[in-house]
């Protein structure tokens, strides 16, 4: 989030905000490297996972070191803006591209729906049905199908 702050901050002319946040996305980026890599050499089921070496995890490393030294050059010679010793707070509270979530209401119930109703459908109650046995298959008869030879003569041409 340092990193991508940096960027905007770059962008909006303020270098020496965008070297302090550069340098404080740096310090986590470096010290979610040492997690990483320790977690990739302990023993047990994740092993096979490496954090580390994810290409998220890999182009940020890079993309945090080439826009701290593009901000360091261009503070150096167009800018000349004062690093702060804080690093910017960040906003955590998107203000645009996110639409507001609309809360989720149960719709009323119908008046038809009282406790009895409900209690009826308790399927524990409902009646033995003899009735509902199924028949016995009857035999089906074998018929004898027609004994059709192919024939040259149909009448149909292609052209």
């Amino acid at each position: 989030a340092y990193c991508y702050h940096g960027q905007t901050l770059l962008a909006s002319d303020k270098c020496g905000e965008a070297i302090r946040s550069l340098q404080e996305s740096e310090k986590y980026f470096a010290k979610a490297e040492a997690l990483c890599k320790e977690y990739g050499e302990t023993k047990g089921p994740g092993t096979t996972a490496k954090p580390s070496g994810h290409l998220f995890f890999r182009k940020l490393g890079s993309l945090i070191k080439n826009t701290l030294e593009k901000c360091q050059r261009e503070n150096g010679f167009i800018y000349f803006q004062k690093v702060p010793a804080e690093a910017p707070q960040l906003e955590l509270k998107a203000n645009y591209g996110l639409v507001e979530p609309v809360p989720f209401e149960f719709p009323a119930l119908n008046s038809h729906w009282t406790p009895e109703t409900v209690a009826a459908f308790d399927l524990t109650k409902r009646p033995k049905d003899d009735t509902a046995k199924p028949k016995p298959d009857e035999e089906v008869k074998p018929l004898k199908e027609p004994d059709i030879k192919p024939q040259k003569d149909s009448g149909c041409q292609i052209s």
